[in-house]
């Protein structure tokens, strides 16, 4: 029998959002048994208090959105993965603004700060719902394709495949959540140098920066291009080099960091079914909407099965 977790204290972490680029604080609190996840904004006079559910979703453009309008909350997927990754049942997340902060891109700050904070075992019984038949689901609009194998505990396989690109086709690999911490939190987000100036003129990525996110080039890039670039970023023109395809001034963690982060943001987006899951997951060409859209299906699955 495994127990519900919850986490030992507060913590709290300040930064911009990727998208609004406003510096937000957000604080993580303990709840109590049976709670589940949920966030609030406090920066609102009239605070409501959202689960963390897949049908609660708003918006998945390039980023999980809890709720809509003003209370909407942005980008939740990595401090999602990070709470699952770590077998958190019950937590409280308030915010000051309406996204949470990017950092470094990953999910390794959240990470840290439970490691720092300590774990709290309480005494009810984890809700955790195991597949006992093998189950396919597949979000035609982007080709991405979900194939669920029963097993005695989480496991993900997971797929990319961007052709005629730097990134290709690349596959990544978690048999057990105590794989997590190591293996899967530290990869970071990732865009295409093509993406970057249409997502600043949709009005996105504005907390974005070579600090926070791997920019891949899959082309030569003319001096235009780079005075371009450097003027995006306010950087010098010398500031910007390209190493194995990659436009930044860190090193890739791993070969498949891209396939890795993929899979991390399933993580995140699968714990919005309502509780842990029982499963072998392979997941081929993944993404925020066919994962929500995914996650939706594994609620009215676990709906209909748990009577």
């Amino acid at each position: 029998m495994e127990y519900q977790n919850t986490i030992n204290k507060e913590f709290r972490v300040t930064g911009p959002g990727l998208h609004t680029g406003r510096t937000v604080t957000v604080t993580v609190k303990p709840a109590p048994e049976n709670f589940g996840i949920a966030f609030r904004r406090t920066d609102r006079t009239n605070i409501v208090t959202q689960p963390a559910l897949a049908d609660r979703v708003g918006e998945t453009s390039r980023g999980t959105t809890l709720g809509s309008g003003r209370q909407s909350i942005a980008t939740i997927e990595h401090l999602m993965s990070a709470l699952h990754g770590m077998k958190i049942d019950n937590a409280i997340v308030e915010l000051d603004g309406g996204e949470v902060p990017i950092i470094d891109g990953s999910a390794r700050p959240w990470i840290l700060q439970i490691i720092r904070v300590g774990l709290l075992q309480q005494k009810a019984e984890r809700r955790c719902f195991t597949i006992n038949e093998p189950l396919h689901f597949e979000y035609a609009k982007t080709g991405s394709v979900y194939d669920v194998e029963p097993c005695d505990h989480f496991a993900v396989h997971c797929e990319i495949d961007f052709k005629d690109t730097v990134i290709g086709r690349q596959t990544a690999d978690m048999n057990d959540l105590s794989e997590y911490a190591a293996s899967i939190a530290p990869c970071r987000t990732f865009v295409f140098l093509h993406e970057v100036e249409p997502l600043l003129h949709l009005n996105l990525i504005k907390g974005g920066s070579l600090d926070n996110a791997l920019v891949f080039v899959n082309k030569e890039l003319t001096s235009k291009q780079l005075k371009r670039l450097a003027k995006t970023f306010n950087k010098d023109v010398s500031h910007f080099k390209v190493h194995d395809g990659v436009l930044n001034t860190t090193d890739i963690y791993f070969s498949n960091e891209p396939a890795r982060h993929k899979l991390l943001d399933f993580i995140g987006d699968v714990r919005l079914a309502g509780c842990m899951l029982n499963a072998k997951f392979n997941i081929y060409k993944p993404g925020h909407k066919a994962n929500n859209a995914f996650a939706r299906f594994m609620m009215d699955y676990i709906k209909k099965n748990s009577q």
